[in-house]
């Protein structure tokens, strides 16, 4: 590949776990528009149908895997939740992450100006290298590496809805009124080695008060401490009904 990245693109297949076959592709990924205008490249020759390409796939990935892993959301709460994660910030906050403005392909003036650093410009160069690695190889890899990504965005947001300790928060209530540690229990998994998910209950005296879904056990469990929280909370608040 050409010079005009401040590092070698191969540093970056290691960083995400993928090597192209293709190895054009990537390049059309990394490669800003500004890029092509003020060099003899063909001036089509741009991230910008990658880009484009990318954010369908990642609006797929999104969704099959958010749909699948909070099964209880509504509709309305999904939608939420896939806006934030289909977004901007998170997008370039990924793209930092992995220096993926070190290997861009930018003219003079756009480095110049802190292109390399621009939230708008990595937001897109990372849709671009999903779109190549789908273009690549298919769904399932492009799926694979996106979500690999992904994941600790998804759980950072959905920690966002209060301190995301839910497991500490429920040992603390259940050692406080039962004298007892809550007990987690493996009750399913599914999905090939690369891409598990796990179903995990919650329970205390011989009942389950809470079952979770996800991609690791710790998620799982986390999510299960969840479920049994708000069913204590919703009972509280029946008991003080009734009253």
């Amino acid at each position: 590949m050409e010079t005009g990245a401040n590092r070698d693109a191969k540093e970056l297949m290691q960083k995400i776990g993928y090597e192209f076959k293709n190895e054009e592709y990537l390049e059309e990924a990394l490669t800003h528009r500004s890029y092509s205008n003020e060099t003899e490249k063909d001036r089509r020759f741009n991230n910008e149908k990658l880009e484009f390409l990318g954010d369908a796939v990642l609006n797929l990935i999104t969704t099959e895997y958010i749909y699948e892993l909070y099964e209880k959301k509504t509709e309305g709460e999904l939608a939420k939740l896939k806006s934030q994660i289909i977004s901007e910030p998170v997008f370039s906050t990924i793209a930092s992450d992995i220096e993926l403005g070190e290997y861009l392909y930018l003219s003079n003036g756009e480095i110049m100006s802190g292109g390399r650093n621009r939230r708008s410009i990595l937001g897109d160069a990372f849709e671009a290298l999903i779109g190549a690695i789908f273009k690549d190889s298919d769904y399932y890899t492009a799926k694979n590496v996106a979500l690999k990504l992904l994941l600790g965005k998804i759980n950072k947001l959905e920690e966002i809805e209060g301190t995301g300790d839910y497991k500490t928060v429920l040992q603390e209530f259940v050692q406080g009124k039962y004298r007892k540690m809550p007990e987690y229990k493996l009750l399913n998994t599914k999905g090939p080695d690369h891409d598990k998910v796990f179903e995990i209950s919650v329970s205390w005296n011989d009942k389950i008060y809470g079952v979770g879904i996800g991609k690791s056990k710790k998620e799982a469990e986390k999510h299960a401490a969840k479920e049994a929280l708000v069913k204590l909370k919703n009972k509280s608040s029946k008991n003080r009904r009734t009253i």
